[in-house]
C-alpha cells in the first residue's frame, strides 16, 4: 500500500454495483464514415459532420404518414378540451421542452395546451442529472399525477428505450391517454406498446452514440413540424401568416402592420388604422379589412366561429 492510502474496512458493506446497459439502437453504432475523425483537419471534420446531417431531412420524410396520424390525435385532443404532453431525457427532453415554450409566443397559444416533461425535473435543462433517464417508475408517477383520458402523450427518446419515457407512456396508456413514441430507431421494441410509432432512421452518429447530433436534429424537425401542423390545423395560420402571435416588443409590433399589407393588400397607414381600431386585435382587424365589415361586427363573427378567422370570413360573406 502507499504511503498516506486508506486501508480499507474489511467489515463495511461495497457499495451496490450500478446497473450497466448496453443498447443495440442504431444511433449506438460505429459510423464507418467518421472513422479517424480526430485525425482530420477541421475542415473535414466539419464536412463528414455536414454530409451526415444532410440524411435527416430524407429520414424525417420517410415518417410523414406518422406524423400526419399524430398531428391529427392533438387536433382532437386539444378540441376537445384536453392536452399535449412531452416526455423525455437528456437532448430528447431538452428539446421537448424547448418546443413547448415557443408555441405560445408564435402562436398565442394557451399555455397549458401543450406540456412538457424532463427527466431530472427542471435543473436537467442546464446540466445531466444523474440516473434520471433510468426512473421508470419516476416517470410512470408523473404521467398519472397530470396525465388524463383523451390527452395526447409523445414519448420523445433517440434509442426507443429510456425508461423514463417508457413508464411515461405505460402509465399514460393505462389512464386512457393516445401514445407515440419519436425515437431515431426503426427497431425499437416499444413500437409495439404505442398508438403511433415515429421512428426515424438516422444511422449511425458521426460521434458514436452522440444523440444531440442526427438523433437531436431529427427529433427537432419532427417536432416543429409536429406543432406547426397542429396550430395550421386549428386555425392559428391564415394563408402563410401568423395571425395570432402576441406583439411583445417593437419588432413583432411592426410585424403585425407587415402581416396586414401582406394579407389584405391594404396600405400601412389603412392598416394601422384598422388595428387601432381593433384595440390591437390582429384578427379582428384582419377580418374587418378582408370582409368590409365594420370593427364590431367582424369580432362578433369571430366569436360565432371559434375564433377562426376562415370561419367568420364565410359567416360575413354569407
Amino acid at each position: 500500500m502507499t504511503a498516506g492510502a486508506v486501508e480499507p474496512d474489511e467489515d463495511m458493506p461495497a457499495p451496490p454495483a450500478r446497473p450497466t446497459v448496453r443498447v443495440g439502437a442504431p444511433t449506438e453504432r460505429r459510423n464507418p464514415l467518421s472513422v479517424d475523425l480526430d485525425l482530420m483537419s477541421t475542415r473535414d471534420v466539419l464536412t463528414v459532420i455536414n454530409e451526415a446531417d444532410r440524411r435527416v431531412p430524407a429520414a424525417v420524410a420517410a415518417v410523414l404518414d406518422e406524423i400526419a396520424t399524430t398531428v391529427d390525435l392533438a387536433v382532437a385532443a386539444l378540441r376537445g378540451g384536453h392536452r399535449v404532453h412531452y416526455f423525455g431525457a437528456g437532448t430528447s427532453g431538452r428539446l421537448g421542452v424547448l418546443d413547448a415554450a415557443e408555441l405560445a409566443p408564435t402562436f398565442n397559444s394557451p399555455r397549458h395546451w401543450f406540456c412538457s416533461h424532463l427527466a431530472g425535473g427542471p435543473d436537467a435543462m442546464w446540466r445531466a442529472v444523474e440516473d434520471a433517464e433510468d426512473d421508470e417508475r419516476g416517470g410512470a408517477v408523473e404521467a398519472a399525477s397530470c396525465v388524463r383520458a383523451g390527452d395526447l402523450v409523445v414519448g420523445l427518446a433517440a434509442s426507443g428505450r429510456t425508461p423514463y419515457v417508457l413508464g411515461a407512456l405505460a402509465s399514460a396508456r393505462a389512464k386512457g391517454a393516445s401514445t407515440v413514441l419519436l425515437c431515431a430507431n426503426p427497431e425499437a421494441e416499444a413500437a409495439r406498446s404505442v398508438d403511433v410509432f415515429i421512428g426515424v432512421d438516422t444511422g449511425p452518429e458521426v460521434v458514436t452514440g452522440s444523440t444531440r447530433m442526427k438523433a437531436g436534429t431529427a427529433q427537432k424537425l419532427v417536432l416543429n413540424t409536429f406543432s406547426t401542423a397542429v396550430m395550421v390545423r386549428l386555425g392559428r395560420v391564415y394563408s402563410n401568416l401568423m395571425i395570432d402571435m402576441v406583439a411583445t416588443n417593437a419588432k413583432l409590433r411592426g410585424r403585425m402592420i407587415s402581416i396586414l399589407v401582406e394579407a389584405t393588400g391594404c396600405s400601412e397607414q389603412v392598416c394601422q388604422q384598422a388595428l387601432a381600431a381593433a384595440d390591437g386585435d390582429l384578427k379582428t382587424a384582419l377580418v374587418s379589412l378582408v370582409s368590409g365589415a365594420e370593427v364590431d361586427a367582424a369580432r362578433a363573427a369571430l366569436a360565432r366561429s371559434a375564433d377562426q378567422v376562415r370561419g367568420a370570413l364565410a359567416l360575413l360573406a354569407s
